[in-house]
């Protein structure tokens, strides 16, 4: 006794109908129609890309216009500059009033952790400056204090 595989029986006229409706004249595509030019798919990826970046810029640019927009809502506080010290602890200054603050800042706790005047800061135009003029200008308003 012979083992045959099932298999199921395919009438003839499904698949005639099948290849009849492949081949007509609506629904047939021609060689250019089934693979696209190359050229226009990285043109269309190109200019979805440019899409999305203008998108993120655009949103980037509105945050920094709020985080503004967020100090003057403050009063009298103003932050004067901050540097890292560490990879998620950094030490700011901040001025209230006729006092300046110097804060340990780190994710889930700040510190004071010196109170000077505003007289003892130099409070000069505001400049961009790099993370190690502040570091200077710190070290040396801390020596300067305690010299005092």
């Amino acid at each position: 006794m012979s083992y045959k595989p099932f298999s199921p029986r395919i009438s003839g006229a499904p698949t005639s109908l099948f290849a009849l409706l492949c081949t007509s004249p609506g629904i047939a595509m021609s060689a250019t129609e089934a693979a696209p030019s190359a050229a226009g798919s990285v043109m269309q990826m190109l200019f979805g890309l440019i899409v999305v970046i203008a998108a993120l810029f655009g949103t980037l640019m509105l945050l920094k216009k709020l985080q503004a927009g967020r100090t003057h809502l403050v009063g009298n506080l103003k932050v004067i500059g901050a540097t890292n010290v560490g990879p998620r602890e950094r030490v700011v200054l901040v001025s209230i009033g006729s006092k300046v603050l110097v804060l340990g800042v780190t994710p889930g706790r700040v510190n004071a952790l010196q109170t000077l005047e505003s007289t003892e800061v130099p409070m000069s135009a505001p400049e961009p400056a790099s993370g190690n003029d502040f570091a200077l200008r710190l070290k040396q308003l801390l020596e300067k204090r305690r010299a005092q």
